[in-house]
């Protein structure tokens, strides 16, 4: 008799190819609450490009105020819209919500994106944060701040939520937060793949993954960025997520390096 829900070395004993995993029917995000924490998303934009899309809940910080506010979307918020395209490429029945960090005033601090991440794990329930941003070291000195990030991230991990973050840009000569915060995040750098499931496990100063690194809608989309890398991991997670709701942070890190190990032979 076969079991119906073989755990994660089942799957990889079983034969089972990393493309059989990634391209099952299945493998839809159904089911999976994906955190966007970036400029806020446009619905409208992404309406077009994905009708059948799960409404999208979202909430905007404005400056300092740790207080969310309701999130009607704004048409200049490119970058998070992008980001949210990509993982709807990949997951188009992934259910995504938007933390809008940025607000009206176009800039972010640590606090904020802490309160943002708390919000997700904590509120909507989500099992995927995806943060396409990141403070460089420099800019992050205080201790305080580096811990109150930490712990955020620490506490979602202790949740089972899974945390995708873009490295520098200029990785590995500059490093960034939280991308830093390594192991309980997965930590994302650019590359070009002819597949854009493609991805990679290259280990270079805590930064594990490389994932494709460009985009589909809005401007710069043809620049490779982590910004874009990221959603495409996080969208793979999804992807898997929706063939197996509890895997956790550990697992599905071991199952991305067999799947890139089994991929490369």
């Amino acid at each position: 008799m076969t079991d119906p829900d073989p755990s994660l070395f089942d799957v990889l004993t079983a034969g089972v190819t990393p493309d059989r995993l990634l391209h099952d029917a299945r493998a839809t995000g159904a089911g999976v609450k994906v955190a966007v924490v970036d400029t806020g998303i446009d619905s409208s934009a992404l309406a077009a490009r994905h009708p059948e899309m799960e409404p999208i809940r979202g909430i905007v910080y404005r400056g300092t105020d740790p207080t969310p506010y309701p999130d009607e979307g704004k048409p200049s918020s490119f970058h998070g819209t992008t980001v949210a395209d990509i993982l709807l490429t990949l997951a188009p029945k992934a259910t995504l919500f938007s933390a809008d960090v940025f607000g009206p005033f176009g800039d972010c601090d640590v606090e904020t994106v802490v309160h943002a991440i708390r919000y997700a794990v904590d509120v909507w329930k989500v099992k995927v944060v995806n943060l396409s941003l990141g403070v460089p070291e420099n800019r992050i000195q205080q201790l305080p701040k580096r811990q109150a990030l930490y712990r955020a991230i620490e506490e979602a991990y202790f949740q089972d939520v899974l945390v995708f973050a873009a490295a520098n840009n200029d990785h590995p000569l500059t490093k960034s937060y939280p991308a830093a915060i390594a192991p309980p995040l997965f930590s994302v750098d650019k590359a070009l793949f002819d597949d854009p499931l493609g991805f990679a496990y290259r280990l270079r100063e805590k930064v594990e993954f490389q994932a494709h690194g460009r985009a589909y809608l809005g401007p710069f989309v043809r620049e490779p960025a982590t910004s874009w890398a990221t959603p495409h991991l996080a969208g793979i997670a999804a992807k898997l997520l929706s063939l197996k709701p509890d895997l956790k942070l550990f697992e599905l890190k071991t199952l991305l390096y067999w799947m890139f190990r089994a991929g490369s032979r």
